[in-house]
């Protein structure tokens, strides 16, 4: 472990204190270590030899040695002989260190730790102090004399350290003189001699010294007046003569007396503001006589100069500080050069004639005097524009007068002279020609505009060296025009005006031959450029079902902020609830001059989010976000909805038709039973041998059977010779033509239940739909109420041929031709006809039941039994 300095030194005290310790109480320490408190160079070996002394208990076999708290390898060792060993380092590091000699345990009687076995020393490290350079005195002015006191300084290379530090002591020998000499740790100090030894000379040298060594600088011989340093020159005046425009008179004071040094002056000027000096010394042999004044010749007429002096020994020394600046204004003269004049197209084919103060006015211009020459015409037409000094407009501040706004119409070219006056006098002429459309024969190619250290440059191809006299490169904002003047012979230029950062100028050069405006060439540029203020505001959304037509606005120029690169327009969906994370945005590059876009594979009827970033190469600026909804229909979706529905409804119905007409038998078979015409039937007679198969159909109500029901009540009044006046009711239920039709009842009494209202259930109805029966009750007596002949008369009860199942007398054919045609066919068994529900169904005559005639009983069957008798039957039967 390394010790600092201070701790290292407690550390030496206790070691010797502890060597000492024994020598006290009679013990004798039996280690030595040489050399004692050794200093060395680091970079150097150092060399330490440890001896054993008044002991035989060890040898040097057993001594090992440490440096701090490391122990140092065997290899570093040097075996001198039996009582003594030497080690060997190489010192690289800047921290002093203790080096320790100890001797290991050989037996139980020795103890290494006592102090009689253990030495060490401290090795102090540094640096050899290298040649002081750069020496320097100075004795400063005091008052109106010299100071005694000489400061001075040098330069040190000499590394140091805290073990071994360097100091340094400077010697000042005056010859023949005293020495005076002072001790520092710095590398500067001040002697203090009893008084200033003007007219003798001094030598002056600085010696490094530490532990290692010493070294002595250069010695520094002068005349002690070569080390002193004057006060500035006081009370600087500058003034300006009225016959001497281009000079000032400078007068000064002595800042010391003569008798203690001569001085030599310099002075140094610049125009007012642009730190750019140049340096004047006076000759020697104006300052050999005391003179005190000085005329700066070849200055620039009323042109304001900054003006300094100062002054040292002629002999040498230093140089004092510069004066105080004082600023004055060379007197006015005439104007040396010709004003800068020049044109700006105002619009409508018109031109401003503009101009500028010559570069060598000498003087404040009061006024130009204007000259304009028309093509065509010999006379000219003349005006003085006084020159305004308020700054009052742009062009004012810049230095710029407006002359006058000339109109280039029915003109091939107009020809403005300018001169400007002065309080002196009047500069030289200078004439521009500017034609209404410039020739482009000498126009300049490889036009290129760039910025770099704060300044934009200018670069073209010269079309003719010996065609172009001159160029003149304009630059102009949107509120600003200013322009220079350059060599006909150079290609490259640095704009000089002052020029914002994030602004657009159009750059142009005009080409100039003899006075000749040509056609000129434009570039747009920025000095720097910035992300724009600002970015595109959605001003218009034409939606659509899968798309939208995004419109924007564009950006004003003074807002960009630099070329744009391109635009970006940003949209996603909008339609989440708040609170959840938002779709990331699409992003669809266009052009940077577009302004409008349309979006595709949109959704319908869903909101968006949509915005237009615009781009520099500095950065992007985002414009407002704007909302819209796609709709929920695309235009023309439910009228192509509605005509496919009616055109799949109307060729729906057209097959229908086509299939109708294509299968009418079978529809006509299925939903038109084809009914028989009763008055074209065969019609059977009824013969009491078989059952009569007829169904009493309900009242007012139409079933799929249709039976015929007669009461027997009419059946028997049709027989009724006697009745003459038969109601007209009872009369039709007596046609042959008669049929029920359709199942109603003729029964005046209950009602009867047809087929279809049974209790036979469904299968019984369309049973009885299928097998519709027609039947007719044919009296053989007079047609409605006609009187009937004498003969007897016979009913006939006869039923038409139809699909229907036949009956049994239609079944047996033969039994009917057997029989007579006159013959009442009745059912073999009354007890097969039945009432309806099952129960005997009252009989219901037309009038009172004993109201019968003779005639009715006349009616028998086969038998010989009466009609009359079968009568109540008839009234209730139903098939079976």
């Amino acid at each position: 472990m390394m010790f600092p300095l201070m701790s290292s030194m407690v550390v030496s005290l206790v070691l010797q204190l502890a060597l000492i310790s024994p020598l006290i109480h009679g013990f004798t320490n039996h280690l030595m270590v040489t050399p004692q408190s050794p200093v060395v160079q680091i970079g150097t070996n150092v060399t330490a030899t440890c001896v054993i002394l008044n002991t035989t208990e060890v040898t040097a076999d057993d001594l090992y040695w440490k440096i701090n708290s490391s122990i140092i390898p065997k290899e570093y060792y040097t075996k001198i002989n039996a009582s003594a060993v030497s080690v060997t380092l190489h010192i690289t590091d800047e921290v002093g260190a203790w080096l320790f000699c100890a001797a290991r345990s050989t037996s139980h009687y020795i103890n290494p730790s006592k102090d009689r076995f253990l030495h060490g020393i401290f090795i102090k490290k540094g640096y050899h102090p290298e040649k002081p350079e750069n020496l320097s005195c100075k004795a400063m002015q005091e008052g109106r004399w010299i100071s005694g006191n000489l400061t001075c300084r040098w330069d040190s290379a000499s590394r140091q350290t805290e073990s071994v530090p360097t100091s340094y002591t400077l010697f000042v020998e005056e010859h023949p003189g005293p020495i005076f000499n002072v001790t520092t740790q710095d590398t500067k100090i001040t002697v203090r001699m009893d008084v200033f030894p003007h007219h003798t000379s001094l030598v002056v040298r600085v010696v490094a010294h530490n532990s290692l060594g010493k070294a002595e600088s250069e010695h520094l011989e002068k005349e002690a007046k070569e080390f002193v340093k004057t006060f500035p020159p006081s009370n600087v005046k500058v003034f300006a003569e009225e016959m001497f425009p281009t000079s000032l008179l400078i007068e000064w004071e002595h800042p010391i007396e003569r008798v203690y040094l001569k001085l030599a002056y310099q002075i140094r000027f610049c125009p007012h503001g642009s730190h750019v000096w140049r340096h004047v010394s006076v000759p020697e042999e104006y300052t050999e006589k005391d003179i005190t004044s000085f005329r700066l010749q070849n200055l620039r007429p009323f042109q304001q100069y900054d003006v300094q002096v100062r002054c040292k020994s002629r002999r040498g020394g230093y140089w004092s500080d510069w004066s105080a600046n004082v600023t004055q204004t060379t007197p006015e003269d005439s104007p040396a050069s010709k004003p800068d004049l020049w044109m700006l197209y105002a619009g409508g084919g018109e031109v401003q004639l503009v101009c500028k103060d010559p570069e060598m006015s000498n003087g404040r211009i009061t006024a130009f005097n204007v000259t304009i020459q028309r093509s065509g015409n010999d006379s000219s037409e003349q005006e003085v524009v006084p020159v305004q000094q308020s700054g009052a407009t742009w062009m004012s501040r810049q230095g710029i007068t407006p002359l006058r706004r000339v109109s280039l119409a029915n003109q091939k070219f107009i020809k403005a002279c300018a001169t400007a006056s002065n309080s002196v006098g009047t500069s030289p002429k200078a004439c521009l020609h500017v034609p209404s459309s410039p020739s482009g024969r000498h126009r300049v190619e490889g036009m290129k505009v760039w910025s770099q250290d704060g300044q934009m440059f200018v670069e073209w191809k010269r079309p003719n060296s010996s065609a172009v006299s001159e160029y003149v490169i304009q630059w102009s904002d949107r509120t600003h025009t200013d322009w220079q003047r350059e060599n006909g012979r150079t290609n490259k230029t640095a704009i000089k005006g002052k020029l914002q950062s994030f602004v657009c100028y159009n750059i142009t050069v005009y080409p100039i031959r003899a006075g000749w405006l040509l056609k000129p060439t434009s570039l747009e540029a920025y000095l720097e450029q910035g992300a724009p203020l600002e970015g595109p505001s959605v001003t218009r959304t034409v939606p659509g079902y899968d798309h939208a037509v995004l419109e924007w606005s564009t950006v004003p120029l003074e807002r960009r902020q630099g070329f744009i690169t391109n635009c970006t327009v940003f949209y996603r969906r909008n339609d989440k609830p708040p609170g959840t994370y938002a779709d990331p945005p699409k992003a669809m590059a266009v052009p940077a001059n577009a302004t409008s876009i349309t979006l595709t594979q949109l959704s319908g009827n869903t909101k968006y989010e949509v915005w237009v970033g615009m781009s520099t190469i500095a950065g992007m600026r985002n414009g407002t976000p704007h909302t819209f909804n796609t709709l929920k229909h695309a235009p023309g979706m439910v009228e192509g909805i509605v005509v496919g529905v009616s055109l799949c409804f109307l060729f729906l119905v057209l097959m229908v038709i086509i299939l109708c007409i294509y299968k009418k038998d079978v529809i006509k078979e299925n939903f038109w039973p084809q009914i028989p015409n009763p008055g074209e039937s065969t019609i059977g007679n009824w013969s009491p041998g078989y059952p009569l198969q007829a169904e009493t159909p309900k009242e007012n109500c139409v079933t799929g059977v249709s039976v015929l029901d007669v009461g027997v009540c009419e059946v028997k009044l049709g027989f009724e010779d006697d009745k003459t006046s038969l109601s007209l009711k009872k009369d039709k239920y007596l046609s042959e033509e008669h049929s029920s039709g359709i199942g109603g009842s003729s029964c005046m009494s209950s009602p009867r239940q047809s087929v279809s209202d049974s209790d036979e259930g469904p299968d019984l109805a369309d049973s009885t739909a299928s097998t519709v029966q027609y039947s007719s009750v044919v009296a053989s007596s007079g047609y409605k109420g006609q009187t009937p002949g004498s003969q007897s008369q016979h009913s006939i009860f006869s039923r038409s041929e139809s699909t229907q199942p036949l009956l049994d007398s239609e079944e047996h054919p033969d039994v009917l031709l057997q029989r007579s045609p006159r013959e009442t066919v009745f059912p073999p068994n009354p007890d097969d006809f039945r009432p309806l529900g099952g129960e005997q169904q009252p009989f219901c005559p037309l009038k009172e039941d004993a109201e019968q005639t003779p005639e009715s009983d006349s009616l028998q069957d086969d038998t010989g039994a009466p009609l009359s008798s079968y009568m109540p039957q008839l009234a209730g039967y139903r098939p079976q």
